[in-house]
């Protein structure tokens, strides 16, 4: 399995940020984090410093088996302007290869026309930017190579919902009994 690589801007929801590498790693799925601001430490939107594993530029393409794109302001619009990121994601788009956001952040998608056709959810009010999608409103939609969440209440199932797609039901049931929450 490659490695997952979620995506760190200034602003970022840190429950949507960290949930994520958390259930992963709980998982066994290799996953890194990947500041896109060229240095390590990213300040969440509310002040809690994270230091990433490594910035955008040593990323590697071929290396990336899912892109995770956290939620929050303005760490979802600060992506959303990040060059690099933009093809990444126009580049996994074109191939069909697996993209999930979770809150504010499925605008980034949203505005590249990836969700035409596809159900999606977000963090209400940002589904003006989901130019032709069908949303959902649902806590997490899966359709096709995309997983979209509703925001920070909704972390922990979006997390659970891509550990599904690559380990299955029976782990998600066995992380959902290791972490004490109810079936």
């Amino acid at each position: 399995m490659k490695t997952f690589y979620l995506f760190l801007a200034e602003g970022c929801e840190e429950v949507e940020a960290l949930t994520p590498v958390d259930v992963l790693r709980r998982a066994g799925m290799p996953i890194k984090t990947v500041s896109v601001t060229g240095v390590l430490t990213v300040n969440s939107a509310h002040g809690v410093p994270v230091i990433a594993d490594m910035v955008f530029e040593e990323v590697n393409e071929a290396d990336v088996e899912m892109v995770i794109l956290p939620g929050g302001l303005p760490g979802a619009t600060n992506l959303d302007a990040h060059e690099g990121l933009g093809k990444l994601i126009m580049n996994f788009a074109t191939a069909g290869k697996p993209l999930s956001a979770i809150c504010a952040a499925p605008l980034v998608y949203g505005k590249r026309g990836l969700l035409k056709g596809k159900k999606a959810t977000c963090y209400p009010g940002f589904d003006k930017y989901l130019e032709g999608a069908d949303y959902t409103a649902a806590l997490v939609q899966k359709d096709g190579n995309f997983i979209t969440g509703k925001g920070p209440g909704a972390a922990m199932e979006f997390s659970f919902a891509i550990v599904e797609k690559y380990c299955g039901a029976e782990k998600v049931k066995e992380l959902k009994q290791a972490m004490m929450i109810a079936e």
